[in-house]
């Protein structure tokens, strides 16, 4: 998921942020408590979400509430990457790939009482299509335009030029929704919750407020940042976001269409530090938390927490941007970076058991995934040789590294660093350290192309190679900072192509194209760890990070 824009919110120090879980959770565990069994499930999450309408979202923390009351026409396998049916029990598509046919779940009921049907379905993709203004900024609408492309009102113009069609009621449990292209983007994109479907009389409400955007700030219409409105389908329904105890809370939707979930009350916490979380764990303040520190695995299990750790499947990069300094327009410089980091340090001190050494912009896991990418090991002469032979010796580059978060693919982005600042000042480069708080400053410069280095991740959406490279590489961009024909026509070959196994082929050449040309280096790839309580039930654990809380349980 794009976790760039995740509302991380101001560190706390982690006897404060222990003392206040410890504050609001206590009333609400001794009102669930009566009569001896729980029935509210606390779990500690890194950040804030951004958004209760996850159509206006496009960060992680934001997913993980809304996935419990939201839900799209298909969803992954749980505790896997396999697509299966969500709203939708079955889907098929014509030949090229343009015509998509939904068969609905009958029955479904969303949480303001209205009938889910073909129609509904209709109503969201339309309403997302017919956006105008600010909703169309690439902030609030990341994941319309990267599965969709852009909008009805800007049909006529090249960019962004809109790949949705139509979505057509065949009956009321058959919808058909068409697209101009072929993209690497379906099906998987029909499962992402920023398109999971809404009430359409939400949606009514929802169309009479506005959004608006002043500089770099955007102000979200109300709706949005109050529970209340929001209607969707899921096992939870939202009832309340308090801002101030930093807390959002969910009730069990008890005519949900599936099996119902089985603690009546679900609340996210956040606690934006490592410690403060596992301190709040240990204490008994809450009843699970995410992001576990890899250092707290083994004592969290020797004092009889569970603490399982998802598969792998996210990327840490550096990032180079050329445009930023004029040095690293030169591929020497670039490979003799590359060769400067110990990425096999950087998994051995900093990465949870199960890390590995990144060769591509894609985790292993992902189809497209090559062997035969140039690699670049870890060799200081060479690096050394590289920058005198590019003219290069005594290089300055400035080095940004986020502050106050941690994210999946980067458990301590300040101790990364100081490794990668390390091994660069020992091949002659001097590193200039550029700190900055993660929203929006840090964000901000990166996306602008204001840091010639940089560390940044992903966690994939779902299982296509388009998902990672696509993400930075079909076509120029600040970040990066270079306009290269041959890698952008290399990463598009690959969207376009409707055979599984031709795309898988193509990505693989795609992969080997951009390693060859090298706009950054991929550094490791982290199987993320989730904590939870000795007396929990936990759900199957994700390898996107989509955990269903509908799942948990007490003992």
């Amino acid at each position: 998921m794009r976790i760039l824009n995740s509302r991380s919110t101001r560190a706390l120090t982690a006897a404060i942020a222990v003392g206040l879980i410890a504050t609001g959770c206590a009333s609400e565990r001794k009102e669930g408590d009566k009569g001896g069994a729980k029935d509210t499930f606390v779990f500690g999450a890194p950040g804030d979400p951004a958004s209760l309408d996850p159509a206006l979202a496009s960060d992680g923390e934001t997913f993980r509430v809304t996935r419990q009351a939201f839900e799209a026409l298909l969803e992954h396998e749980p505790g896997g990457s396999k697509l299966v049916g969500g709203l939708a029990e079955k889907w098929s598509s014509n030949p090229e790939g343009t015509v998509w046919t939904f068969n609905l779940r009958k029955g479904v009921k969303f949480h303001d009482g209205e009938a889910f049907d073909a129609k509904a379905v209709c109503a969201n993709y339309d309403y997302w299509f017919n956006w105008k203004g600010t909703y169309q900024s690439s902030a609030v609408s990341y994941y319309w335009q990267t599965i969709m492309g852009g909008f009805k009102a800007n049909a006529d113009k090249e960019t962004p030029k809109a790949n949705y069609k139509s979505c057509t009621v065949k009956d009321d449990a058959t919808a058909v929704i068409e697209v101009f292209e072929p993209s690497a983007n379906l099906p998987g994109g029909f499962s992402l919750n920023a398109l999971a479907i809404h009430s359409p009389k939400a949606l009514q409400e929802y169309g009479k407020q506005q959004i608006s955007e002043a500089g770099d700030a955007i102000t979200y219409p109300k709706y949005s940042q109050e529970a209340g409105t929001v209607a969707g389908t899921g096992p939870y329904k939202i009832t309340k976001w308090n801002k101030g105890n930093k807390e959002v809370s969910l009730e069990r939707f008890d005519d949900y269409w599936g099996e119902k979930a089985k603690v009546k009350n679900l609340v996210f916490r956040t606690i934006d530090t490592e410690e403060g979380r596992r301190q709040a764990l240990q204490a008994g303040d809450i009843d699970g938390y995410d992001l576990v520190a890899p250092a707290d695995i083994k004592t969290l299990e020797g004092e009889g927490f569970q603490v399982p750790t998802r598969d792998v499947f996210n990327l840490l990069y550096l990032g180079m941007t050329q445009g930023a300094n004029p040095a690293l327009k030169k591929p020497e410089v670039r490979q003799a970076i590359a060769h400067a980091v110990d990425r096999e340090n950087i998994v051995k001190t900093q990465l949870p058991e199960g890390g590995k050494v990144a060769t591509q912009f894609m985790p292993d896991t992902v189809a497209g995934h090559s062997d035969k990418v140039k690699q670049y090991p870890f060799d200081t002469a060479k690096a050394k040789s590289l920058l005198a032979g590019a003219g290069a010796s005594g290089l300055s580059v400035d080095f940004c590294y986020p502050t106050e978060v941690t994210r999946p693919y980067m458990p301590a982005p300040q101790d990364i660093f100081e490794l990668i600042k390390a091994d660069l000042e020992k091949a002659g480069i001097k590193v200039n350290p550029k700190p900055k708080k993660w929203n929006p400053d840090y964000v901000d410069a990166v996306e602008s192309g204001d840091c010639a280095l940089h560390i940044f991740g992903w966690t994939g959406d779902f299982n296509d190679g388009y998902n990672f490279i696509g993400t930075w590489f079909a076509g120029p961009g600040k970040q990066w900072g270079f306009d290269d024909k041959k890698v952008f026509d290399a990463v598009k070959a690959g969207s376009l192509q409707g055979d599984p196994t031709k795309r898988t082929d193509l990505y693989k050449a795609a992969n080997e194209t951009i390693m060859e040309y090298l706009p950054g280096v991929p550094l490791t790839s982290s199987p993320p760890a989730i904590a939870f309580g000795k007396n929990v039930v936990p759900p199957k654990v994700s390898p996107l990070t989509q955990e269903n809380f509908a799942e948990v349980s007490f003992k």
